[in-house]
């Protein structure tokens, strides 16, 4: 096992306590803890309405359900993304069109988004990827100039914030349409695994809860508290999408832990684009302007002449985890033969590797993951030029 790991969740005796509380109160499943962690999350990032599901992808599933995505439409998303982006368009039979992502970043390109509409366009699954928030600004103007809802898919973006009408905001108030997070244990904050929908729209809101639970139209605890028999009904197909009140307990301790998570995340990063500085053949993520990420990983760009897997393998041998850049859908054997050709996207996959970043990582360790990348570098380059 690597000595310092790619990613390590913040988890301690304050959620091993709220989960104990809940297994000791009997009621484990859906149910109070979690219409708790709904109202702290929608307050958290502004949002009217917060509706707890089992990951992100059902989340996504359910968002796109509601704005009416069905079989036949095209949603607009990028390719480099995990896979999950573009099978949630798929579950609701629709087809993912991909575009690129802009230049010199990881987040979808808004000029290719535009020219990419036609009248079979039903969405925009935008994604903030590694936590770092896309030209949300742009994306919307754009949906709202052709009546398209706009859905960011904001798995790891969990306290990040961006520049809008003048004032900094959280990801997930929601800037466009819906915004669907992740609790999964690589991401900043966790459930073990889990998800959270946040919209404004009341409507919306409603179909998530009535779709998250089978459709039931009596949920639980409304049956279970009332004084009289009440019977459900269930008036459309729905999905077993719940999250568990165990999984709620710790998401509020985890979100009480956030703002430091966060904080310790972006002096972590500010030190890593310091130190990198010194190294050739690497290019350090940046933020825009109008940018604040929650550096839910730390991804950086490779010269072409310096070989992904064989960085990786000497910084592994010297006991520090990595992993690639992003990978691409389109280039996986489900979505393979639509025959698309996304430079930008296959480049970042290619020549990109996420370093170790996590929020209580010592800063000697990060000087010792760059010092590591320096020296696998400056042991590949000789070989390259040697064979040219």
């Amino acid at each position: 096992m690597p000595r310092i790991p790619v990613a390590a969740p913040n988890l301690g005796e304050e959620e091993a306590e709220a989960a104990r509380r809940v297994i000791l109160s009997g009621w484990v499943t859906q149910g109070p803890e979690v219409a708790a962690f709904e109202k702290e999350f929608a307050a958290y990032v502004g949002a009217a309405h917060a509706c707890a599901v089992s990951n992100c992808t059902t989340a996504l599933h359910l968002a796109l359900m509601a704005v009416g995505v069905g079989e036949g439409d095209e949603v607009i998303t990028v390719s480099h993304s995990f896979i999950a982006t573009a099978n949630a368009i798929v579950y609701c039979r629709a087809k993912p069109v991909f575009v690129d992502i802009g230049e010199g970043g990881f987040n979808i390109d808004p000029e290719l988004v535009e020219a990419a509409i036609t009248p079979r366009t039903k969405a925009i699954l935008c994604v903030h990827q590694l936590g770092m928030p896309c030209d949300l600004a742009t994306l919307v103007a754009i949906g709202r100039r052709h009546g398209i809802p706009v859905i960011e898919d904001a798995a790891c973006a969990i306290g990040s914030e961006i520049e809008w009408d003048g004032s900094w905001q959280k990801i997930g108030r929601p800037h466009g349409d819906i915004a669907g997070f992740s609790f999964h244990p690589r991401k900043v904050i966790t459930t073990g695994d889990g998800g959270m929908l946040t919209t404004n729209n009341p409507r919306y809101d409603e179909k998530f809860r009535l779709w998250r639970q089978h459709g039931m139209t009596v949920p639980d605890s409304v049956r279970h508290s009332s004084a009289q028999v009440v019977f459900e009904t269930y008036e459309e197909v729905g999905y077993n999408y719940r999250m568990t009140d165990m999984q709620a307990a710790v998401g509020r301790v985890q979100l009480q832990r956030l703002p430091g998570i966060v904080a310790a995340r972006r002096r972590l990063a500010g030190l890593y684009g310091d130190l990198l500085a010194r190294v050739a053949g690497v290019a350090a993520p940046s933020e825009a302007n109008w940018a604040r990420s929650n550096w839910q990983s730390y991804c950086v760009t490779l010269a072409r002449d310096i070989d992904q897997r064989e960085i990786m393998q000497a910084m592994l041998d010297a006991g520090i985890a990595t992993r690639r850049g992003i990978m691409n859908s389109h280039l996986e054997r489900p979505y393979a033969g639509d025959g698309y050709r996304l430079p930008r996207s296959e480049a970042a996959q290619a020549h990109s590797v996420i370093l170790p970043l996590y929020d209580r990582m010592p800063e000697e360790d990060v000087e010792a993951v760059v010092n590591a990348l320096d020296n696998a570098i400056r042991a590949t380059r000789p070989k390259l030029r040697a064979s040219a």
